[in-house]
């Protein structure tokens, strides 16, 4: 038995070693760019991965920080979906105003959506609620 298993493993590794079918003259001729070709392959791609995916979300973040900064009172802004005004900014949380008059404080980071200060002569449900 040892010896068949010594036979089978000699002969798979003289087969594994030399193609069967092949002759001299058709096998590929040996490659000497084959490292530069793969670095080059995988540098095309990292460039790609960055200008379509990385760079774009990089600056849809640096706008929407700049949109943070500047809030201002009066401004309806969107966080967790929570629809309030902003009654207050502080450094790094924010003060809203919600429909029924209550007040809730929130992370400028939790804000997904801010629409400017609204247009005079436009009244809002949160400032028809303050008068009455």
């Amino acid at each position: 038995m040892k010896k068949l298993i010594n036979w089978i493993f000699a002969v798979s590794v003289a087969l594994w070693q030399c193609p069967l079918f092949a002759s001299v003259e058709e096998l590929p001729p040996e490659r000497e760019n084959g490292l530069w070709q793969t670095i080059i392959m995988f540098g095309m791609f990292f460039v790609f991965f960055y200008f379509i995916m990385l760079r774009p979300e990089q600056k849809r973040k640096k706008a929407m920080a700049d949109l943070r900064d500047g809030l201002k009172k009066g401004d309806r802004v969107i966080a967790m979906g929570i629809v309030g005004i902003v009654s207050r900014v502080e450094a790094s949380t924010v003060i809203l105003k919600l429909y029924d008059g209550a007040k809730v404080e929130v992370l400028k980071d939790a804000i997904s959506e801010i629409k400017p200060e609204e247009v005079e002569g436009k009244v809002t449900a949160i400032d028809k609620n303050d008068e009455s």
